[in-house]
């Protein structure tokens, strides 16, 4: 298992913050300080459980590649979308959530009001130049009282962050490298996703964007 780096201004500093909505925040470079660690366990974690394009229910195949670590992992075919406790590829149980992830969630959820945070499943997506998030609700999970927290590392991406309705008008968020989306509350469904990615070379990450989504599924 990869070294992790200390904890560093996860409690007592808090960074840069702008609220986005009643119930969602933007907390700018609060991951910033554990991005070595970050990065390492993502290695390990895709090493156990690799990357993969999952199809839609329609299908499609999902331009985004993923994975995922802890209890439960979300998965989606043309059976439709789900959580699972094992990998579909290899039969086994997804990777344990690495101890720096729940830090980072649990302490970001409470910088945006959101005690006692402990989320059983995270998502890791990666995105190369072109790929992109449709715009969706995250509500396959049966608690909807806890909220989702959203890690980005890599190149830099736009956010769309809309309302309850579809058709709702999207904010357009650009973010950056340790930066983190918290939604819950009265904006746990809100609409969401992520414009196609643009050419870039992240110092450390690469071509790339790798994105955490903290939840809580029961």
């Amino acid at each position: 298992m990869p070294m992790t780096q200390p904890m560093l201004g996860l409690v007592d500093i808090l960074p840069d913050r702008e609220r986005l909505t009643d119930g969602a925040w933007l907390l700018r470079q609060f991951a910033f300080t554990n991005v070595a660690s970050l990065l390492a366990e993502i290695t390990c974690i895709a090493a156990q459980a690799p990357f993969r394009h999952l199809e839609t229910p329609g299908g499609f195949r999902m331009s985004v590649a993923m994975t995922n670590c802890g209890a439960l992992g979300w998965v989606s075919d043309r059976r439709g979308y789900r959580y699972t406790t094992h990998d579909p590829l290899s039969g086994r149980q997804w990777p344990s959530m690495p101890a720096v992830f729940s830090a980072i969630a649990d302490s970001a959820a409470r910088a945006a009001g959101f005690e006692r945070f402990k989320p059983d499943a995270c998502l890791v997506n990666r995105y190369i130049p072109g790929a992109r998030l449709t715009l969706h609700q995250d509500k396959d999970e049966a608690d909807l009282g806890a909220p989702i927290v959203s890690v980005s590392l890599g190149l830099p991406a736009v956010f769309l962050f809309g309302g309850n309705a579809r058709q709702e008008k999207q904010r357009r968020i650009l973010l950056q490298h340790g930066d983190v989306v918290v939604w819950g509350g009265p904006a746990r469904l809100y609409h969401h996703g992520v414009l196609p990615l643009k050419d870039g070379d992240h110092p450390e990450v690469g071509t790339q964007r790798l994105n955490l989504t903290f939840r809580r599924t029961h």
